[in-house]
């Protein structure tokens, strides 16, 4: 066996029998469930093999959820349930059980804790964010054939000019603020479309395609920070900063004035890292792009659905339709019109839906098991001095947007800060008051970006097989840890300067 090989699945291994097995109280947690252990396990098993490849990740995608639904699902192995749970529970469902029964029943559920759904973890194969990234794959496939991607390509590179680094820096802009209106989902299925000739184009002994491909995800994941309604994790925060009475409600242009130059700092760092640790070889991208735009039927029905879907993307509030109920429209135009045929329905890149339903899987594990809010109620929030609290907030919201949501770890952490801002009073006004908090979180949670299954578009960019798992931590740590920082920075001083 390789030596190699060996000492990944040692480190993958070991650990995972450690935290499986071991004692309950070593964990620091009171009232640890049996469940829940199971879960920090597997987590522990997912993230080790993720990082490592010790195995192709969408493989791990796939074992993380069947031993998921062996283990700690409703519908796990008999052997691996508490002995009577499973006659409890069905009485119980009858309702023939007696009040010695339910004392039983409950004295076992306290310590083995909450079996999660088969069905919510088997759920995630058909996630809605799932069905985004088809109807992205299907856009990108009919944009190829008709030539599109290429004509769109050219007419958005010719701004930029030559200049590699300026192409790069335009791209990541026009990613940006779609990003701002927009699913970042669906703006960089979008734009991974776009560029797909240009990459094919860069020179392969060079690493400016890495970069290229590399600074979608990112763009689409910062650029939402700019407007209230660029990414769910905002909503959130601004709900709870109203619902507190403790701070003024904070309007559109207000949020804009502060974050866009936020965002166009952020953005200027990433791609000086990206420039830095990705350089491309030529100082200029001579690509020649050539071709009109086609006019024949399928391409008319192309462009058209192209477009509607690119505009009901961006008047989500207007129409009513959700992000990923429009990316079904062009799955469906498609499909009639002969545009994707079954030949092309095999192309679908679908170890990258399998990845990013093993993400989608633990985020269920974390949440159904009640271990997510476990882990968040343990950390003694309210003990702490105010600037303390901040830091490990930002600090926990980014740990745990990096393997769940961004938006379930936003929606879980703000309603408790909340609380807890609201009870320090005024001690939170020397870092800029409740306002300061949670909206660090919301940024913390979107610059979450340093694995495979830490946010949509990262997965996407995987799909085009130039970026690592590897290059994403390089670059995704670096960002978070001085995007939270700087962002922490400049809502302190936005709210002393009346801003905020």
């Amino acid at each position: 066996m390789d030596k190699k090989f060996l000492a990944k699945l040692l480190i993958v291994l070991l650990p995972t029998l450690l935290l499986w097995f071991m004692p309950g109280d070593c964990f620091g947690m009171d009232n640890l469930t049996v469940i829940e252990q199971r879960v920090i396990a597997i987590f522990y098993l997912a993230a080790s093999m993720w990082i490592t490849e010790l195995f192709p990740i969408w493989t791990t995608s796939v074992f993380v959820i069947v031993l998921m639904l062996l283990t700690v699902s409703d519908s796990s192995l008999m052997f691996l349930r508490p002995e009577g749970l499973t006659d409890l529970l069905q009485a119980k469902k009858n309702g023939v059980i007696d009040e010695a029964g339910l004392s039983q029943l409950a004295q076992i559920q306290a310590s083995y804790g909450t079996a999660i759904s088969y069905k919510s973890i088997m759920a995630t194969w058909a996630d809605p964010i799932i069905m985004l990234f088809l109807g992205g794959f299907c856009l990108a496939i009919a944009a190829t054939r008709c030539n599109l991607d290429i004509n769109l390509a050219r007419v958005l590179l010719k701004p930029f000019g030559t200049r590699s680094e300026i192409v790069l820096f335009g791209f990541m802009i026009i990613t940006a603020v779609f990003s701002m209106f927009m699913s970042n989902t669906a703006t960089a299925a979008m734009m991974l479309t776009i560029i797909a000739p240009v990459l094919k184009m860069l020179p392969a002994e060079g690493k400016g395609r890495i970069a290229l491909a590399l600074a979608i995800p990112v763009a689409a994941n910062v650029g939402g920070i700019g407007t209230p309604i660029g990414t769910p994790p905002n909503a959130i925060a601004l709900k709870y900063m109203s619902d507190s009475g403790i701070c003024d409600p904070i309007g559109f242009g207000q949020w804009m004035l502060v974050m866009v130059p936020f965002v166009i700092i952020i953005l200027v760092f990433a791609w000086f890292l990206l420039l830095t640790f990705f350089p491309f070889k030529a100082k200029h991208v001579n690509i020649k792009l050539d071709g009109e735009f086609r006019k024949d039927k399928q391409s008319m029905i192309v462009y058209i659905t192209f477009g509607v879907t690119v505009l009901l993307w961006l008047l989500d509030s207007v129409s009513g339709l959700n992000s990923n109920v429009v990316a079904m429209i062009p799955i469906a135009v498609f499909c009639l019109s002969g545009i994707i045929g079954k030949e092309e329905l095999k192309s679908i890149n679908w170890d990258v839906l399998w990845l990013v339903a093993g993400g989608f899987a633990l985020g269920v594990g974390l949440q159904g098991s009640g271990l997510a809010k476990h882990l968040v109620e343990t950390i003694p929030f309210s003990e702490w001095p105010a600037l303390v609290v901040l830091i490990v907030s930002g600090l926990v919201c980014y740990l745990m947007s990096t393997f769940m949501s961004h938006t379930a770890s936003s929606a879980l952490l703000v309603p408790i800060l909340a609380a807890v801002a609201k009870g320090m009073g005024g001690n939170l006004d020397s870092i800029g008051g409740i306002s300061t908090m949670l909206i660090g979180v919301a940024i913390a949670s979107s610059l979450a970006m340093a694995m495979p299954i830490s946010t949509p578009p990262n997965a996407l960019a995987i799909a085009t097989g130039y970026v690592k798992p590897g290059h994403l931590a390089k670059i995704g740590v670096i960002i978070g840890i001085v995007g939270i920082a700087l962002g922490y920075v400049v809502l302190i001083f936005s709210r002393q300067l009346g801003l905020l």
